[in-house]
């Protein structure tokens, strides 16, 4: 199967602790992927999600990226997750307050 846009979440751990994934990032994963399965029970969007070493962006950490775009987000809560789902992966629409540069 191929995707329309594919979520990557950093859930690295970091021996000094600073990591995505020393930042509850499997949670923020397992939130994601059950909410997508939810709000696109046939993934007819073909949205794909996946947990990725560290990605480079530690000092914005926890973050995702959005590709075919390349779209960088980090975030706080479900809430902030959520709203990259449904703003960004179901509807095209940056989630400007979240996206980091």
């Amino acid at each position: 199967m191929f995707y329309n846009k594919h979520i990557f979440f950093c859930t690295n751990l970091k021996k000094n602790g600073n990591g995505c994934g020393d930042i509850a990032s499997d949670e923020a994963f397992n939130f994601a992927r059950i909410s997508l399965r939810a709000l696109d029970t046939h993934n007819q969007n073909k949205i794909g999600i996946s947990k990725a070493g560290c990605l480079g962006r530690c000092t914005n950490a926890p973050v995702c990226v959005i590709y075919p775009e390349g779209v960088w987000y980090t975030y706080v809560n479900q809430q902030d997750i959520e709203e990259i789902i449904k703003s960004h992966l179901l509807n095209n629409k940056t989630v400007e307050r979240l996206r980091i540069g």
